[in-house]
């Protein structure tokens, strides 16, 4: 005989682990995006930097106000076109623009997608505030070599780097 004081029963199916269906980005990818995006960025906003130096330095003083003038204006478009974009593939699916061309993005430890502001304060201005510790940004990228493949600044902001 069933007891009418019980609680109700139900069966419950199992719901997949979101962490089972992300495939943990590799270490060597990771890396080439660091440096894909160190590139871009260089290429974006240093580049015409640096060309405006050298254009200023072969006019002589006389001729440097102009180039000087449009130099820094490209260079500061660059800066703003980096920015836009890093927001808007960040936003999209947490990815910088190395990410986006490597095919990894940053998302929650448990699967879940990553907000702008946890990337950006979490992310970037904790981790870089942590960074002026000696020898921190090494123990950073070491940490990407412990079992679960995350840097401190991941583990920090509670993120895994997996494959889009």
């Amino acid at each position: 005989m069933t007891n009418p004081y019980a609680p109700p029963q139900a069966a419950v199916l199992d719901i997949a682990d979101p962490r089972a269906l992300t495939v943990p980005a590799d270490r060597l990818t990771r890396l080439g995006a660091a440096i894909l995006d160190g590139i871009i960025f260089g290429v974006m906003v240093y580049l015409p930097l640096f060309m405006t130096v050298g254009a200023a330095a072969a006019v002589g003083e006389e001729g440097a106000g102009p180039v000087v003038f449009i130099g820094f204006g490209l260079t500061f478009v660059g800066l703003i076109a980096w920015i836009w974009l890093t927001v808007l593939y960040v936003q999209r699916n947490g990815q910088s623009i190395a990410k986006k061309i490597t095919g990894i993005k940053v998302v929650r430890s448990d699967g879940s997608p990553i907000s702008l502001g946890r990337i950006f304060w979490l992310r970037n201005v904790v981790n870089s505030l942590i960074s002026i510790i000696p020898l921190y940004g090494l123990i950073d990228v070491l940490f990407i070599f412990g079992e679960t493949q995350q840097c401190l600044h991941d583990k920090i902001a509670d993120t895994i780097v997996i494959k889009d």
